[in-house]
């Protein structure tokens, strides 16, 4: 199945099934995940922090996204593989599409960016070269330190239908889905309900979006310096591997 294909699968799901999405940033893991049926892997630039020890993801370069990326092509046949556009990548147009073909050569199979009315013309730009692209709203990690931290999204009327205009300009621009992160439910669920495309929502509370995309770190516990709030840990990967070469240091010295 072609890119495209995939990606208008995806598509396709709004309404009738929810959508499984999970960050993937190597090849082990991505083989699990896809093996598993996850829906979409993201190699998101979240690896920043949970791979490579940054403090936010402002630090990640787009050679550290093409080589993660193709580490996880290696490992997934069937899940739609989105490679995000790192800070500083699409400052305009021809640029954006430029570096969405280095992620695509990479093995994406689209692109994702941050931000709405100002990025419509660049999501144009790529999906008119038959990139398939997902948007991202509310709270972005990109710009954490121009507003100074992580906050919550849709927290007033306003607020809403800003966030409502932009992906409208992105929906028309040709996005495949969009992301919402760290918006509040009502808005979150106003937002999907008046889009054509799928919502994937991330701190969105459940049920507000079409579906969920989970850092997967969080995901199995094993990034335990650090756990969002609305995380829902399902394994203790960090207790375990603790545990495990304890036993080997013990067998050394036994």
């Amino acid at each position: 199945m072609s890119p495209s294909e995939k990606a208008l699968r995806l598509r396709a799901r709004k309404g009738h099934a929810p959508i499984s999405a999970l960050t993937a940033y190597d090849y082990p893991t991505a083989r699990l995940l896809d093996e598993a049926g996850v829906d979409l892997l993201l190699v998101g630039d979240s690896l920043g922090m949970v791979v490579l020890g940054f403090p936010d993801t402002t630090h990640v370069t787009l050679a550290d996204m093409i080589h993660h990326t193709a580490a996880v092509a290696r490992g997934s046949q069937n899940a739609l593989i989105v490679g995000d556009l790192p800070i500083h990548t699409y400052p305009d147009p021809a640029t954006a599409l430029a570096n969405a073909r280095l992620l695509v050569k990479a093995g994406a199979h689209a692109v994702k960016l941050e931000g709405g009315l100002r990025q419509a013309d660049k999501v144009a730009a790529i999906t008119a070269d038959g990139i398939p692209v997902v948007g991202h709203l509310g709270m972005l990690p990109q710009r954490v330190k121009v507003e100074g931290g992580y906050k919550k999204k849709g927290k007033t009327e306003q607020e809403t239908q800003a966030l409502l205009n932009g992906a409208l300009a992105l929906q028309q621009a040709g996005i495949t889905a969009l992301v919402l992160e760290s918006v509040l439910p009502a808005a979150a669920r106003y937002l999907t309900e008046h889009l054509e495309v799928p919502t994937i929502g991330i701190g969105c509370g459940r049920s507000n979006c079409d579906g969920e995309i989970a850092v997967i770190t969080d995901v199995i516990g094993s990034y335990p310096w650090f756990v969002p709030p609305f995380a829902n840990p399902r394994a203790n990967v960090a207790g375990e591997i603790t545990r495990a070469v304890q036993g080997y240091l013990d067998a050394l010295t036994g």
